[in-house]
């Protein structure tokens, strides 16, 4: 499934339990579609949610609302059955916002461009968190739920863990010559995988952040925009020139492509609350809709065939082994945590 978007979009997410998909444009607007099988998706209203750019977007409250986060330092509550506002939050940051994470069903988090990570809670209805470990824009967020962590990567070309509990900076990487763009949590907590924009994979072992402990090269020269985990094992990617893969990890290699967008660069990636569908964004201005079923049936065919192949080349002998934004340096403005009755109505 396809659906245009008209203009440029920066993140979509799907409703934890409807056929629900929500995107966030560069001109402000967030659109909501309600998508099904073998039928056109529909679209249920349009908004215009900010000033400028819609950067960031997450359904909250069990699919309620959508919180959405913009460079013009907002973030917005939109009722998802009217589309009405249910509340703004102005100045909620000191720099542009850029990213948004779900914690825990009642917390959120938000990454803006100066490096600085801010936890909602949506009970007390404030900012109960504020962390400043980045130099530049946070690119991505991903939480280690048994342990209250909060793992963020930056255009700083560093990876942090924000620890909820002790309300601390536990730990920060070394620079890498990279800049990190996109991280998720693997191998049952014991690896964290970043893509860069270099288009190496580094691969942290949980515990040991200070430097990576292995690289995966194979994706080079085209920067991993985007990571989603499909299991223990496997992960997708989304690079600069289009293309979607499936890649395992440990062993590190690229099962195949699955997925693209003609050469366009891709934004974000998401699946839909049961998993069917893999949605993707990217610079071509579509919202598409990609068959799991599909891809992961055409997956176990390309590695029967090739263990097929592997079969007749031993029998031959014949050994054929071989294997964006710019982060603005600018400092966080202090005492902006004027947000204790952001989430009253929510």
């Amino acid at each position: 499934m396809e659906i245009s978007l008209g203009k440029l979009p920066f993140d979509l997410d799907f409703h934890p339990s409807s056929q629900l998909v929500a995107a966030g444009l560069i001109n402000g607007d967030l659109l909501l579609y309600r998508y099904a099988a073998e039928s056109t998706p529909q679209r249920l209203f349009e908004v215009h949610a900010h000033t400028e750019s819609c950067r960031a977007l997450r359904f909250i409250n069990g699919g309620q609302a959508i919180l959405t986060g913009s460079p013009d330092c907002s973030i917005l509550a939109t009722d998802v059955e009217t589309g009405s506002v249910i509340t703004r939050l102005e100045d909620s940051h000191g720099a542009a916002i850029n990213r948004l994470a779900n914690l825990t069903e009642s917390t959120i988090s938000s990454g803006d461009d100066d490096g600085c990570i801010k936890v909602w809670d949506t009970r007390q209805r404030s900012c109960c968190n504020t962390f400043e470990p980045h130099e530049e824009y946070i690119s991505d967020m991903t939480f280690a739920s048994d342990s209250m962590k909060l793992i963020a990567t930056s255009g700083d070309g560093t990876l942090s863990v924000c620890n909820l509990r002790s309300n601390k900076i536990q730990t920060q990487s070394e620079f890498s010559e990279d800049e990190l763009l996109s991280v998720v949590i693997m191998k049952n907590g014991r690896k964290v995988i970043c893509g860069t924009q270099t288009g190496n994979l580094l691969l942290y072992s949980w515990g040991f952040f200070k430097d990576c402990s292995d690289r995966f090269v194979c994706l080079s020269p085209n920067s991993v925009d985007a990571l989603l985990k499909l299991d223990e094992d496997r992960l997708i990617t989304a690079s600069e020139n289009g293309i979607i893969s499936l890649v395992g990890i440990l062993p590190n290699r690229v099962i195949q492509p699955i997925a693209e967008h003609s050469e366009y660069p891709v934004e974000r990636l998401a699946f839909s609350h049961d998993q069917k569908y893999l949605g993707s964004i990217s610079h071509d201005n579509f919202l598409k809709l990609w068959d799991m079923d599909e891809i992961l049936s055409g997956n176990a065919t390309s590695q029967a065939v090739e263990k097929d192949s592997d079969n007749d080349e031993m029998d031959l002998d014949v050994n054929t082994t071989k294997f964006h934004q710019a982060g603005a340096k600018k400092r966080k403005d202090p005492g902006l945590d004027n947000s204790e009755d952001f989430f009253a109505d929510l």
